[in-house]
């Protein structure tokens, strides 16, 4: 799935005349809603990046039903949706049967990163919403349990390169992860009983280990980053260069030798101005995977059900 030529016919003006207001409504519910969650941010980042590696973005992951992609691994953790109705109950009320869903997701994820505290950037907005679900295709999203060339090898099956793998991965400078993302690297590692991954900090272990009990609860947050995970910064990439990533993917990406994803980590550790224009570009690339444009899927009136 690589990205086509469709992605031309998206632009960042495809709702200038429909419904010019649709950032600020975008942005007003996402104020309003992070006053009941302070974690909404990186919950809805989540959703965007989960359904454009599923078949596009094409907001097949919103829908309800026994095939839905939401009710499968991973997705059984993601979140969010509720706020994604009351964008689009308030978008409907501005311009009714106008703006796609998957185009709410992908604005949504912009400004989500920059109301906490990251770049800014145009998002191209003309996408429409698929008429099903693809549950088969939720093998492509990333595991933190993969290896980097695993995870490398899907992200380049999305057209996105070794750069964008690390600035997409260090969107994990927010949010939460469950204990059961990292159990194995504290008391299974590679499959060995009672071994701890070597690549993480000793010290950073056992606080983990006393956060994430052996038979304690496997739904249990954790901040990703442990010193400012409610914003969004360079720290991660500090973490990493100090063996203190939380989950394997995360960590692998400073710790696996010889990789071309070192250098960039180091880079983006040194420059928090080049991690944010790095990741304003990756988040643009991987918003144009596969999107559904013209006279294909529809513009869902409600974001969990087709038309």
């Amino acid at each position: 799935m690589m990205l086509g030529g469709s992605n031309a016919q998206l632009s960042s003006t495809f709702y200038a005349e429909t419904c010019p207001n649709l950032s600020t409504i975008v942005r007003t519910v996402l104020l309003s809603a992070r006053e009941t969650d302070i974690w909404i941010f990186p919950k809805l980042v989540r959703l965007h990046f989960h359904d454009c590696f599923v078949n596009g973005c094409d907001a097949s992951l919103l829908l309800n039903g026994t095939d839905s992609e939401k009710n499968a691994p991973p997705n059984l953790s993601t979140d969010g949706y509720s706020v994604i109705d009351d964008i689009k109950t308030a978008v409907e009320q501005s311009c009714p049967g106008i703006v796609s869903c998957a185009d709410i997701l992908a604005l949504a994820a912009q400004i989500s990163v920059s109301l906490g505290g990251g770049p800014t950037w145009q998002v191209p907005l003309g996408r429409r919403d698929s008429r099903s679900a693809h549950r088969e295709g939720i093998g492509a999203i990333p595991s933190p349990h993969e290896s980097l060339a695993d995870i490398a090898a899907k992200f380049k099956n999305m057209g996105l390169n070794s750069t964008d793998l690390v600035a997409l991965s260090g969107v994990h400078t927010f949010g939460r992860a469950q204990c059961a993302s990292f159990l194995d690297r504290l008391y299974n590692f590679n499959n060995v009983p009672g071994k701890t991954d070597p690549t993480l900090n000793a010290t950073y272990a056992e606080e983990l280990k006393n956060l994430c009990p052996k038979d304690g609860d496997p739904t249990k947050p954790v901040d990703l980053d442990e010193s400012s995970s409610l914003s969004f910064d360079n720290s991660y990439f500090l973490n990493l260069q100090n063996h203190r990533g939380l989950l394997q993917s995360d960590q692998e990406l400073f710790s696996t030798p010889g990789a071309d994803t070192v250098g960039t980590v180091n880079s983006f550790a040194r420059n928090q101005s080049k991690f944010f224009e790095n990741v304003a570009t990756s988040m643009i690339k991987m918003a144009n995977i596969s999107p559904l444009t013209g006279s294909n899927g529809e513009t869902r009136l409600d974001c969990r059900k087709i038309n």
